[in-house]
């Protein structure tokens, strides 16, 4: 019964939310979404994690109608195939792409990425076979990092996120166009490595190699 109380509680104040937004913070936006029910027009794809931590238009300060925003555990990006399958995340990315067509393309990873450190957790999806299957898809990622010998839990969380950032940039080229545009200048491409406890985000250095600090 306690668990049903609690429960209650969280949802009544989602509904209380949703009255709210209507009530106070939409009216401070009403002509934006006006102007956005005739369509939208984002300029920026953010492919990101589904971590409840991780909030796409608060960490870029970004309004309604700016991006597009794909989320998944662990925000990879799954090479690109035509199948009879049903592929959420690869629909989503060719949409932006050839629909929308977007200018920017943000891969974002995060701190303390629960997909990233299942992959050193044997067994801890048993009960979740569509997940483990899902996290084959950065099984490498595991085989770099342990090749580069970290010296501890912390570092080797930390060179998994940059290095599975690393791994969705190169699928991300697997997709139609997208190296034409981004050899051509249409399209540009960011990874990004969002810290949850301090609010820094690194950015991916193509020429380097590496992730630095983004700073005013």
């Amino acid at each position: 019964m306690q668990d049903f109380t609690n429960a209650q509680n969280t949802i009544d104040l989602l509904f209380e939310g949703a009255i709210r937004f209507k009530e106070e913070n939409f009216l401070a936006y009403k002509e934006l979404f006006e102007n956005l029910k005739e369509g939208q027009n984002p300029h920026t794809l953010f492919v990101g994690c589904a971590d409840s931590r991780v909030v796409p238009n608060l960490i870029t300060n970004t309004l309604p109608g700016e991006l597009f925003v794909v989320r998944n555990i662990a925000n990879i990006v799954p090479p690109y195939r035509e199948v009879e399958e049903y592929l959420a995340t690869t629909s989503a990315i060719e949409y932006a792409l050839e629909e929308l067509k977007v200018e920017n393309i943000i891969i974002c990873g995060h701190s303390h990425c629960g997909g990233c450190a299942a992959l050193y957790e044997d067994g801890h999806f048993e009960s979740m076979p569509n997940v483990k299957n899902w996290l084959k898809l950065i099984a490498s990622v595991k085989e770099q990092v342990l090749a580069l010998k970290p010296k501890n839990n912390a570092m080797r969380a930390y060179l998994t996120e940059q290095i599975n950032i690393e791994k969705q940039i190169v699928n991300l080229f697997t997709y139609p166009k997208v190296k034409e545009k981004y050899l051509a200048r249409t399209l540009k491409i960011y990874g990004w490595h969002y810290i949850i406890e301090s609010g820094e985000v690194y950015n991916y250095d193509f020429k380097m190699h590496e992730f630095n600090l983004l700073k005013g």
